[in-house]
This record gives C-alpha cells, structure tokens and sequence, in this order.
C-alpha cells in the first residue's frame, strides 16, 4: 500500500506549483519535481489531467509512445484516489481533508442522504440534492485567485454541470465533443490572446473505458494511443506559443472479478449494522454504524474480510495523514464515517440501493494499491 504524498511529491503539491506560477497564493507547499519557478518561465501553462491514466500503466502499456517519452516520474494522488477527490483538488488547490469531497459516495447529512458529489445527486433517485452548491462544496475556484487568465476545456455534457460551474469560478469555459475537439479547443485558447494564461483540459474516456472493460483490456490500450496521438497534436498545434504542457491524472486502476469483488449484502450481518448505505468507492468503504455497534461491526468486518481488507475507525485514517492537512472541512467525520473498509490486493466491495441498476465494473480505484495511487507526471513544451 503506498500512502499519498502531500508534502512535496503528490497532485496537491502539483497543483500548487502551478497556482504560484500562475501568481496566486498556493494553500500546499509546491512539487519539488516541477517548482513554480520552471514553470513561470513559460508564458502559458496548459495542465492536461486524463482521467485514470495511472503512472504503472504507462509503463507497461506506453512503450514507444510521446506521453512515456516525456514522463519525468510518479506523483501521488490524493486518498481515496477517486475523481470526486482528485479533481476537486485541481480545481481548488485543497487537499480532501479540506474539501471534504471523499468518494463518489459522500454522505450529506445537511441533505439527509448520501449522494453523489459529481452529478449533485441523491444516491438512487436520480434527482438533485437539493440544497445550493455552496452547501455542499466548500472549496471555491482556485482560477479566481490567479493572475493568469484561466480557460478550462471539458466535454460538453460537464461543462455546465452544477460542479463545473462552481468550481471553474470566473473561469471560462470550453466546450468539445471529441478527443480532437480538446486539442482544438485547447490551441485555440493558448492562441486567443498575447497575455498569460492557464488552459486546464479535462479527457474522461479514459477512466470510462477502464471500468467497462477493465484496465488490461483493447479497448483501453485503443484509448491510450488516441490519447498518446492527442499529446502528439497539442505540442504541435502549441508549437512556438511558449507554453508549458503538464500531463497527468487523477488516479490510476486495478481490475477486481470472481472472487475479489465482494457483495456487501453477503457479509455477516454487517448490514444490519449500518445506518445509511456504503459510502466512498468499492476500494474504500467508509460505514456508518448504528450508536453503540462500532465494536461488533468491526468485529464481524474483521471475521470477514481478514487478510483482505484493512478495518479501521475513520478516525485513524484521516490522524494518519490519508486525506492531506490544513483546515479540516467541519463535516469531515461524517463524511467518512465510523469504519473504513481499506481494500487489499484486487479486493472490491459493493452494495446497492433501491433505483440503481445492478452492475459491476472491472475496472476500480479509490484505494492505495501502487497502481491506482501513482500517477505520471509528464512535462513537455512548445
């Protein structure tokens, strides 16, 4: 298990370097592999994150190609490396204790449920949650305090979501449809003006792929190599703009099946125990026990899962450093709940609730395997 780096050599020190480059005032201490200053010396900073692309796949799957070519080495993610976590954290600077967005599953008790922070969803029922976002993300936009001018290029079914919209702040906006409309809109945004700026691009298909078919399989090497060929096109479409083009991702993956991937109404009455259902990511379950029941729950995760899981209080994870320092978001213990179900090995752990449709990825992340905790870091210029 690899624990996140928060102090020099993970995504939130990443991000931060480019927040002080970009003239702003970092909350984090800067990446030392990347410091500010090499990146100030451009006049543009293009931070290109796809989504899954882990730093162990690259190495095995990315022989040959430009993206391998110009990687400088690993960063960690934040934990649960998971996008709910992770992008928050490169559209904030905060690191998850901060921001308090902890897995795809996130109980808001201020809206009585658990939901789902991305879509701004109720677990389940598919409607909103129900309250202003600013209830529910407590990190504003990081591109508000840059002196660079700040364009952020994502698909157009996100663009205008309710996350988006918070988080880009006075940012503007981009949309695209395709792979190649990012690098289009992306050249177009380094060349709309002579100032400054900092383009922030956003690739999902990635991830996607990964969880439907698993990491290992075609159709996500199919995907690398569009993605290697879209690297290719941007330093050639950002050719003598003077700008500075940052590849990396918000986690990597590991595929779970048979056996591995646990169904958590299977478990010995631990369902019983729990007062809302499973939140964070099949990776890393956080549980929300009934008053008084701690002791037993953990008891009976412990006779189950044994060697395959590590049970803990939530507590420990987040005195342990998992989720990174600073100021603590004030719900944060509800948020991740009493125990935490630390998955090993290829171990999953899923439940459902009533109005989701049955369905097992392949594909995973959120826990702390090297695999989905090491992302690349990969500098090119133009």
């Amino acid at each position: 298990m690899v624990r996140p780096d928060y102090t020099g050599g993970g995504f939130v020190n990443l991000i931060a370097s480019i927040v002080e480059a970009c003239g702003g005032a970092p909350r984090h201490a800067p990446l030392a592999a990347l410091p500010a200053r090499d990146l100030a010396a451009a006049r543009n900073i293009v931070l290109f994150i796809v989504d899954g692309l882990g730093d162990r796949y690259l190495c095995r799957e990315g022989a040959g190609s430009a993206l391998l070519a110009r990687r400088r080495g690993a960063l960690t993610s934040v934990f649960p490396t998971t996008t709910a976590s992770a992008i928050t954290t490169s559209y904030t600077g905060w690191s998850p204790l901060e921001h308090g967005l902890t897995g795809w599953f996130t109980l808001f008790g201020e809206a009585g449920c658990v939901g789902l922070p991305l879509p701004f969803q109720r677990r389940g029922e598919h409607s909103p949650l129900g309250l202003p976002p600013e209830r529910v993300y407590r990190a504003g936009s990081l591109f508000d305090g840059l002196g660079h001018r700040s364009i952020v290029v994502s698909q157009r079914a996100i663009a205008d979501s309710t996350y988006s919209l918070h988080h880009c702040g006075r940012a503007e906006r981009r949309a695209y449809d395709k792979l190649e409309g990012l690098v289009e809109q992306a050249v177009a945004a380094v060349k709309s003006s002579s100032e400054p700026k900092f383009i922030y691009a956003y690739w999902s298909e990635f991830d996607a792929l990964s969880h439907h078919f698993g990491s290992t399989s075609a159709e996500t090497r199919a995907q690398f190599q569009a993605v290697d060929t879209a690297f290719g096109e941007l330093l050639a479409g950002l050719a003598g703009t003077d700008t500075a083009l940052v590849v990396t991702a918000d986690h990597g993956f590991i595929d779970s099946v048979g056996a591995d991937a646990l169904d958590f109404a299977h478990s010995p009455g631990l369902c019983a125990l729990v007062r809302y259902p499973l939140c964070g990511e099949s990776r890393i379950a956080f549980c929300h026990v009934q008053e008084g029941r701690v002791p037993e729950f953990m008891d009976r995760a412990r006779d189950w899962l044994g060697e395959r899981a590590r049970v803990c209080a939530s507590a420990e994870l987040a005195e342990e450093g998992w989720f990174g320092g600073g100021d603590a978001h004030p719900r944060i213990a509800e948020r991740i709940g009493d125990v935490a179900l630390l998955m090993h090995g290829r171990t999953t752990v899923k439940d459902w609730t009533p109005g989701e449709q049955r369905h097992r990825h392949l594909g995973h992340h959120g826990g702390a395997s090297e695999d989905e905790m090491l992302i690349p870091l990969i500098v090119g210029s133009a």
